[in-house]
């Protein structure tokens, strides 16, 4: 039980938080939700969902929110940190009947000022496709219910495509479409294309060209969320069954797995660069898997209940200087990654780390910043550090520069991922399976109110599990009993992230984070979606 005097401190809404770049603050005025601002009604309602776009208009003033509550689906002009929202004057609104939207997704290809290509998802199984700023439907998928009667869970255009998008359902099903094909007026046959373990895939059999153009089926239960690489060559999917499954989305092929603690999970997302994914779910965790070495390389504990979403900061890292002994370049080198690291730091990211690992010399680190928020009401921050990715390193004993490079994130299909080049090399990987297995220095002395002050946010790893996890990697896996495998390792066997900051921010449970150039947003299921400006972003009074 809490302590009597905390309760209070416990139970409030926090409006501000500080990390070690500064303080992030909630903007009020700049909060979107339905005109009237009455808290939503939840109960039995799907998630409110938020997506944005840019529409490049001149004014300068091009950003676009969607967002779902209940029955209703609004499409705003996005004024961000700049000015108040006017809630009186939506671009477009749309109340449905019958069923709810569950999910949506912008085109960012064929974004103009004059036209935009929303994809909606329903409650009934049914997608939409719609232009809220010409205010027009052009087309309904699954119309009739003959391809999937469940909840679509989520719905994605295809990265680099203007006319293919990726479906999933609570039936655990996963459909790929073309917007200009349409469904047919029965039920699709057919045929049967790939399977493997736990997964087939199989195209549709008709005279003439039909939606849907593939139907994946994956896992058991339902399938929550996928999400695709910064490549666009891989897919991400979470399953209800507590699998996470990575796929090579052109060869219809598995590229790796990994389970749950326990329970479903609900949310998955990828590092900047591709090399690592974090998912959450139903066990209260966030877990990191490497995609080069298909293995869980830290769980992170913040959260009471479950985890709803998780997602990278693409504008937030840290750079870090090393001791002069340690670095066997040029400074012209050091200077030269630097002056790289803060032109373009999307794809700086990768290239640091790809010289990272083909070096001994370690004159710059990044840390990965990813958030996550749940049904706790909480939104958690976390920094995946050189600690965690490269442990057989000896820890940095320089300090730390604590300014934040912002940078434009990369369009879909320049993400940089580590695969777009081909494998990482092969001695590297050994490499870091190698030294994956020693035990990480133990953190004793431990300031949680002082947590956004450190450099890292480990926790500690017990020296015993060294030899378990090298004995997993001889045996095989028992798919029967996955906890202790390398599909799922115990606790006490990989290294256990701390919260960077911990808070609780919302009444009702969040159900959005969003990072953006100088805000984050989050919503939650009252309706309520707000900004919260990065530190020295907020440029007017309201």
């Amino acid at each position: 039980m809490a302590a009597e005097g905390g309760g209070k401190e416990m139970n409030e809404i926090k409006t501000q938080f500080t990390t070690r770049e500064g303080v992030y603050k909630l903007l009020t005025h700049s909060e979107y939700s339905r005109p009237n601002r009455v808290p939503f009604n939840s109960q039995g309602s799907n998630p409110v969902k938020v997506s944005f776009v840019n529409v490049n208009d001149q004014s300068g003033n091009g950003d676009r929110i969607c967002f779902n509550v209940g029955r209703e689906l609004y499409f705003y002009i996005y004024k961000g940190v700049r000015k108040a929202a006017d809630l009186s004057k939506p671009i477009d609104k749309r109340i449905y009947k019958g069923t709810q939207p569950t999910c949506h997704d912008f085109n960012h290809l064929t974004a103009t000022a004059e036209s935009v290509s929303l994809l909606v998802g329903f409650s009934a199984g049914q997608v939409q496709l719609i232009d809220p700023i010409k205010k027009e439907t052009s087309k309904l998928f699954n119309e009739e219910r003959l391809i999937d009667k469940s909840r679509v869970t989520c719905v994605k255009w295809v990265p680099g495509s203007e006319s293919l998008f990726l479906v999933s359902h609570a039936s655990g099903n996963m459909y790929l479409y073309n917007v200009e094909h349409t469904c047919g007026t029965t039920a699709p046959h057919y045929q049967l294309l790939k399977q493997g373990e736990n997964y087939s895939v199989h195209t549709c059999k008709s005279k003439s060209t039909r939606n849907p153009l593939l139907k994946w089926t994956v896992g058991e239960g339902a399938l929550n969320e996928f999400a695709f690489s910064p490549d666009g060559k891989f897919l991400a999917c979470v399953s209800q069954d507590g699998f996470l499954r990575v796929f090579n989305f052109d060869a219809v092929e598995l590229h790796g797995t990994m389970k749950s603690y326990f329970g479903g999970l609900l949310c998955v997302c990828w590092s900047p660069d591709g090399k690592y994914i974090v998912a959450g779910g139903e066990d209260d965790l966030v877990t990191v898997w490497s995609f080069l070495d298909c293995r869980v390389i830290a769980r992170g504990h913040g959260h009471k209940s479950w985890v709803s979403v998780v997602a990278f900061d693409h504008y937030t890292t840290s750079v870090e200087e090393s001791d002069p002994m340690e670095f066997s370049g040029s400074d012209e080198d050091f200077q030269d990654q630097v002056i790289h690291f803060g032109r373009d730091r999307a794809n700086s990211t990768q290239s640091r780390l790809s010289k990272r690992n083909s070096t001994d010399s370690r004159p710059v680190s990044v840390t990965y910043r990813f958030g996550s928020v749940g049904q706790d009401t909480q939104l958690c921050l976390w920094d995946l550090t050189e600690d965690i990715l490269f442990p057989h390193l000896p820890l940095s004993r320089t300090r730390t520069h604590t300014n934040v490079m912002n940078a434009t994130s990369p369009p879909a299909g320049s993400g940089g991922s580590a695969v777009s080049g081909g494998i990482m090399d092969s001695a590297i990987a050994t490499g870091v399976s190698k030294f994956a297995t020693l035990s990480l220095h133990d953190r004793k002395e431990r300031h949680h109110e002082k947590d956004h002050k450190r450099n890292h946010s480990m926790g500690h790893i017990s020296s015993k599990s060294s030899d378990k996890l090298n004995l997993l990697t001889k045996t095989k896996t028992d798919p029967a009993k996955t906890l202790g495998t390398l599909l799922c390792p115990r606790m006490e066997d990989v290294p256990l992230l701390e919260p960077l900051i911990c808070k609780k921010i919302a009444h009702e449970r969040l159900t959005v984070l969003i990072f953006l150039e100088d805000c984050l947003v989050t919503a939650c299921q009252e309706g309520f979606i707000c900004t919260w400006a990065r530190p020295g972003k907020v440029v007017s009074s309201f």
